[in-house]
């Protein structure tokens, strides 16, 4: 069986982007493929974050993680930082990985953007996330269309480590998910709906309650055309909308077309937020029954032993190959 490596960032409560874009993908590849699925707290810290709300954000996430479909009986589910390996295989990868490799990163450039002081993790953390992917010997990589050029850093740094040390690492293939790849901003639908984003309205997170999701949606940028109609390119927020009804309420973009034809957008709208609700109502009662239980605790533990075990295989490896520390008999 092909294994699958992903993770995600607990800078906050993931979105609806998140959710459509990498957790639905998740929970329909975990009974294909052997699946680890990672908290990646260490990438959190590229950035200032106060300690009590990343402890509290890391529990969520992995909460939602279940909440929203993976099974523990299926997938390995761990924090990063409960693994040792990643932290010292994205140090052994940061020394092949080049300079100027990290510098056309876009996203170091866009997170780094206009800022006085930048940390040196924001510029190095991509050789960490090779480290994450490359442990687990991953077969396939799940991704928004946003982060295939860093799995093309890794497919770069794997090659390379295996000619100039020895062949142990798995090439990995990037998965991008047809549909729902990248959901956009509610105010802006020519940028993705991103965690981070200082406008409120323009993100609908998964914790959100029926209330905020309506007026999010209601308020959604849409066109003075009047006419629901997919056309990325003309018809930017109205085509999000749709692709977002789409994926949630299990029809195609021709028969929402069809159904809203001669119809305006305040009905378009309103039937979206109900979609919407009834997407995540039972993710967030499950959510709720897991955020304190022990539960929670026992599938993490669990989780952080099996990926220890595998992690470690691997960084002995690639010291081996490296010719660190003592050749023991």
């Amino acid at each position: 069986m092909k294994t699958i490596f992903s993770g995600i960032q607990p800078s906050g409560t993931i979105t609806l982007g998140n959710y459509i874009g990498a957790i639905m993908q998740f929970t329909e590849l975990q009974h294909e493929y052997n699946c680890y699925f990672c908290v990646v707290d260490q990438h959190a810290i590229t950035v200032q974050q106060d300690r009590l709300q990343l402890r509290k954000n890391i529990k969520s996430l992995a909460a939602l993680y279940l909440a929203s479909g993976i099974d523990p009986d299926h997938s390995t589910i761990f924090i990063q930082s409960e693994v040792p390996a990643h932290a010292q295989a994205g140090w052994m990868l940061q020394c092949v990985t080049y300079m100027g490799e990290l510098e056309r990163m876009t996203q170091f450039k866009d997170k780094s953007e206009g800022k006085e002081t930048v940390s040196s993790g924001l510029f190095t953390y991509p050789a960490l996330m090779v480290g994450d992917i490359l442990l687990y010997k991953t077969d396939v990589v799940p991704v928004g269309d946003d982060q295939k050029q860093h799995i093309e850093l890794t497919r770069d740094i794997a090659e390379r480590f295996n000619k100039k040390y020895n062949d142990i690492f798995t090439i990995p293939e990037i998965r991008i998910s047809k549909n729902g790849a990248r959901i956009m901003s509610l105010q802006d639908p020519l940028k993705k709906m991103s965690k981070s984003d200082e406008n409120q309205k323009a993100t609908i997170t998964i914790l959100d309650d029926p209330k905020q999701i309506e007026k999010k949606i209601k308020s959604a940028v849409t066109d003075s055309e009047g006419i629901v109609r997919y056309d990325k390119d003309n018809k930017p927020g109205v085509s999000n909308l749709l692709n977002i009804y789409s994926i949630l309420g299990k029809i195609s973009i021709e028969e929402l077309e069809a159904k809203y034809e001669g119809k305006g957008y305040g009905e378009f709208k309103s039937d979206l937020a109900e979609v919407v609700v009834n997407a995540i109502k039972p993710i967030q009662d499950r959510y709720y029954e897991l955020i304190d239980s022990k539960e929670l605790d026992d599938i993490l533990d669990q989780g952080a032993d099996k990926a220890n075990t595998v992690a470690y295989k691997m960084v002995k490896k690639m010291e081996n190959a490296m010719g660190l520390g003592r050749k023991r008999k």
